[in-house]
């Protein structure tokens, strides 16, 4: 039988470029996310291309979609709890506290959502595989990233806690942490449409990653004999030496 990936925030982005990737490997994608028509249409690309996907309207946030969503699977050999995002890059003393819980929803309690109810499928499948998108902003802090960085870095605490308490069973807890990645929406929706201040991120950064790059990542991670953890993958673009340290050219 066909191994199932189910992949969230498969809308856009590394979600996307992920469920594109594993269904070139074999899996049959499901892509869950909020935006009906952009699934929908990845799905078709994915089955033109002689793929098997198909779309699944979910909201991560809401434990009862979730749930139901779960309870419609017959199967889940991986995870990849990519939905997440960005809102807002206030200093701490100036953020707004809806921010920091939109963030801490999506980015953590929609994975603990989506990871508590496909749990019993993974281990069932006898070689489970559970891909957390962690961030750099989870390992290093950074002005103006505090909400972020702080949901990130639960996110990398809630990885490496479901690791020890699996530690027994046939699953495996993969944590994939990107610095600079440029895509068509995140840092827009992190400057609130402005797309100019999205822009100036990548000033004078010749080649930042890909969604492509961190969706080829993810999938070789997946992709290692089942005995192979690969527990923490750091990737940035060769011009981002550390978080504050990036190369950008003279224009």
């Amino acid at each position: 039988m066909q191994s199932v990936a189910v992949v969230t925030g498969a809308s856009s982005g590394i979600g996307a470029a992920t469920a594109v990737k594993l269904a070139q490997g074999g899996y049959h994608v499901v892509l869950a996310a909020r935006r009906a028509d952009r699934i929908e249409a990845l799905a078709r690309r994915i089955r033109d291309d002689g793929g098997q996907a198909d779309p699944a309207l979910l909201d991560v946030t809401d434990p009862d979609a979730v749930q139901a969503f779960a309870s419609d699977l017959d199967r889940c050999d991986v995870l990849v709890n990519n939905a997440g995002g960005a809102f807002g890059a206030d200093t701490i003393a100036d953020s707004d506290p809806a921010d920091w819980q939109a963030m801490y929803d999506v980015n953590v309690l929609g994975t603990l959502h989506v990871t508590q109810a496909l749990l019993a499928k993974l281990i069932a499948s006898g070689a489970g595989t559970i891909v957390m998108m962690g961030s750099t902003a989870g390992l290093i802090s950074y002005e103006g990233g505090g909400g972020y960085v702080a949901a990130k870095h639960a996110v990398h605490g809630f990885a490496e806690t479901l690791r020890l308490e699996l530690y027994d069973q046939p699953v495996r807890i993969i944590e994939i942490a990107p610095g600079m990645v440029r895509t068509d929406e995140f840092a827009v929706n992190r400057y609130r449409g402005d797309a100019a201040a999205a822009a100036a991120v990548y000033a004078g950064v010749a080649e930042p990653l890909t969604a492509d790059d961190v969706a080829d990542t993810i999938a070789w991670a997946v992709t290692r004999p089942s005995h192979v953890n690969v527990d923490l993958l750091v990737l940035r673009p060769r011009a981002q030496a550390a978080q504050h340290k990036v190369y950008r050219e003279q224009t």
